[in-house]
């Protein structure tokens, strides 16, 4: 066991100290932010301070969620680097063309147009920027192809454009419009403009535009083959190790009945029931704004004729939708987390159903402020102050809450550590067999605890570059990092509880299991960052990483095998299959989404082609929902299940649920998700990324029947969500539980 423990610590040290050196790398080598923009005459094209005036509106309006910038984003409206960096060589070329007489670019024979292709790239690639005086000087036919483009944007955001379901006065403010113009511009620019003393661009030639010579490079075609290698090593390594690995032994006397009937629940323990309560609330209002937001595809101005986007545009519609869907998610966790820690300490801290309750509340104060601010934001009541910034809208996607109540989050969580950690102290004072993996259950809470913390390290001017490094932190280890280990161990003690598993060889699985996916996890984080505005050997560490924290992904149908086989070792235990289900459902979508569906998006190549298209929500709504939802439902109905072990379930509620939910995810991603991102893939690959996010490709015959094929999984899933709440709902009122001896007794 001591060797695991220093293998396990060695790689979180040198994995997050490989993630730490890229963290100073992409601080020194970030696209600069030029202090101002002229021509070679002098003329002044963007003023002092424009751009990050420009990147401040930008957030406050809903940053990502309202279309994308280097990939990152929303899907509904155009990413908007992509989309500027076409129209302004468009603008370019036909300028050029005019001057030879012809009346546009398309107007010229092949030779010509390769002679001016030529000649833009030779125009737009070298890099302009002046260290010395943060000054970037640019040609005249560009910053006239800048005040065009700044024209095009001001009239899109200020008169509305329903294709992207942006409405009418989402932005009237002529200064704001052009700050706006001015953030788009550097993000094209950093995609267009050579490295110093590089032959790609700042982001690595994203995204695809062959007018400009933005290409597949050499390092991404290289390193997607290196990382398809390793992948394939890395199976046979793990079915090698499975085949030769013994079973892991069952308790030697399994008990013949249920050993938490009779049992007396703490106050802490009952008190956790409402968060389960606000969890199943959560959830039926995420996945109504989820249906909104994606009608809001194919009628971006309205509901089925009502004209919602009036008080409910689609950018907040998507803001709460994925922001909640973090939330209940953690919650889960967090409730599971208190709900179990009695059981580990074996006693109840004094004041603990205080502290339960306290941050109940705290919660509840961030989730509902929260969202208030954003609206406000949105809708630019909070002006171009501080203001926004503290209480509005981050603009960054996951991570989307105001300073203020990412900090009050943040603090609840050190509250949540305290409270679990007070609560399990006399047991990590014990030396017994379950020590080794109460302390990983304590790494991980307090890196739950600790890894939000990564979301206060941009500041208001950061550069994007850098602030989606230290969103990544957060997402990715906080969300599908640690957590991830959490649970694992969470799980693993509700079955010790039950008597199925053995602590003391399930702590040498879970240490062996959570090594093997942090050796992939911590620097996997940087396959996000390929085209983010990071050197070129993040494509490097990020592939190699990636693909290996994808290996363990392909044996989880072993874990689910295995929950199969516990839910099978007594009678008694039949009354816990439907949270063992659950987590059969998890170890299912750990392999098809995360580990399928993550690979398909992974490489290099593919993510080239694919970020931000509508391949990125198979994977995220497989994982995010598929994996960590249904860790979270099965873990709120473990949590149910044992705070009234002798009463039966009437089954048939949830086992409509479960198959409705998974069926629903199922012909969701099959029916819709996956053909269009498939055939925005091609048409990315074709002609150009910016054509694969337009409207002109999306508003087609062909897209809006896929779209709308899209309610078929849709109506399934919400119809399973409701039932789960509805059975949450008749948990507490006692009509889900059967009568012994009575009617229900025998009902399905």
């Amino acid at each position: 066991m001591k060797k695991l423990w220093t293998v396990f610590v060695l790689v979180i040290v040198l994995s997050f100290g490989v993630l730490g050196w890229v963290g100073v790398r992409i601080y020194q080598q970030a696209p600069p932010i030029p202090r101002q923009v002229v021509t070679p005459d002098g003329a002044v094209v963007i003023d002092a301070g424009a751009i990050e005036r420009g990147q401040n509106v930008w957030q406050a309006l809903g940053g990502m969620q309202i279309g994308s910038v280097w990939g990152h984003g929303s899907y509904v409206a155009p990413d908007w680097s992509a989309d500027w960096l076409h129209r302004e060589a468009i603008h370019i070329l036909d300028a050029w063309a005019r001057e030879e007489g012809a009346a546009s670019y398309a107007a010229l024979s092949d030779e010509r147009r390769a002679a001016l292709r030529s000649r833009l790239q030779a125009s737009i690639r070298p890099n302009g920027h002046d260290d010395a005086s943060g000054v970037l000087t640019i040609e005249p036919v560009r910053a006239r192809a800048f005040a065009a483009n700044a024209a095009y944007l001001a009239e899109v955001f200020g008169r509305g454009r329903e294709d992207y379901a942006i409405p009418a006065g989402t932005l009237t403010d002529p200064g704001a419009q052009r700050d706006l113009a001015a953030f788009v511009f550097w993000s094209a620019w950093a995609s267009t403009t050579l490295r110093p003393g590089d032959t790609v661009t700042y982001t690595n030639n994203w995204p695809h535009e062959p007018l400009v010579g933005n290409t597949i490079t050499g390092d991404a075609l290289v390193w997607t083959g290196v990382s398809v290698i390793l992948l394939l090593a890395g199976i046979g390594a793990m079915a090698w190790w499975h085949s030769a690995r013994p079973p892991e032994p069952l308790p030697e006397v399994t008990p013949e009945s249920d050993p938490l009937i009779g049992a007396m629940t703490t106050p802490s323990q009952r008190a956790t029931v409402k968060y389960f309560w606000v969890v199943s609330a959560l959830i039926l209002v995420q996945i109504l704004l989820g249906v909104i937001a994606a009608h809001y595809g194919v009628e971006g101005d309205g509901f089925y004729g009502i004209p919602l986007s009036q008080v409910l545009p689609y950018v907040l519609a998507r803001t709460w939708h994925t922001q909640l869907g973090v939330l209940w998610i953690a919650t889960a966790w967090l409730a599971a987390g208190l709900y179990i820690a009695p059981v580990i300490g074996g006693v109840e801290p004094r004041g603990q159903r205080v502290g339960v309750n306290l941050l109940f509340g705290a919660l509840l104060l961030i989730v509902v402020g929260s969202m208030v601010g954003q609206w406000m934001s949105v809708m630019q009541q909070l002006g171009t102050g501080d203001a926004w910034f503290y209480f509005g809208h981050s603009g960054y996607e996951y991570i989307e809450l105001g300073r203020a109540f990412q900090i009050g989050l943040f603090v609840g969580l050190l509250l949540w550590l305290g409270l679990v950690a007070r609560a399990i102290g006399p047991a990590l004072r014990r030396r017994d067999e379950q020590r080794p993996i109460l302390v990983l259950f304590t790494v991980a809470s307090v890196a739950i605890a600790g890894f939000y913390g990564a979301a206060l390290a941009y500041g208001k001017h950061t550069n994007l570059a850098i602030a989606e490094y230290w969103r990544w932190w957060v997402v990715h280890l906080w969300v599908e990092g640690f957590f991830e280990v959490f649970a694992t161990v969470v799980i693993t003690f509700l079955f010790a509880r039950l008597g199925l598993v053995r602590l003391a060889t399930a702590g040498r699985s879970v240490l062996l299991a959570s090594t093997i996916f942090l050796s992939g996890g911590i620097i996997g984080t940087l396959h996000h960052l390929y085209f983010s505005g990071t050197p070129t050997f993040v494509l490097a560490l990020g592939s190699v990483f990636s693909a290996l924290e994808v290996v363990p992904l392909m044996f989880v149908g072993f874990e689910a095998w295995e929950n199969l086989r516990l839910s099978r070792a007594r009678p008694w235990v039949q009354a816990y299959k439907w949270p063992i289900y659950f987590f059969i459902a998890v170890a299912f979508w750990n392999t098809i989404g995360a580990g399928l569906f993550g690979f398909m998006i992974n490489p290099p190549v593919a993510l080239y082609y694919m970020q931000g298209l509508n391949t990125t929500p198979v994977h995220g709504h497989t994982a995010l929902f598929g994996v960590y939802g249904m860790l979270g439902i099965g873990l709120m109905l473990f949590c149910l299940r044992a705070l009234k072990p002798g009463l039966a379930w009437r089954e048939g509620w949830i086992a409509a649920a479960f198959w409705a939910i998974n069926g629903g995810l199922t012909a969701m991603v099959v029916l819709s998700l996956l053909p269009i991102g498939l055939l925005q893939t091609q048409a990315a690959v074709d002609v150009g990324y910016w054509y694969a996010r337009s409207a002109e490709f999306l508003q087609t015959g062909v897209m809006d029947l896929l779209r709308w094929l899209r309610v078929v999984g849709d109506t399934v899933f919400a119809l399973g969500a409701v039932t789960l709440v509805a059975f949450v709902g008749a948990l507490a009122t006692g009509h889900a539980y059967r009568r012994p001896g009575g009617p229900g007794q025998d009902a399905g």
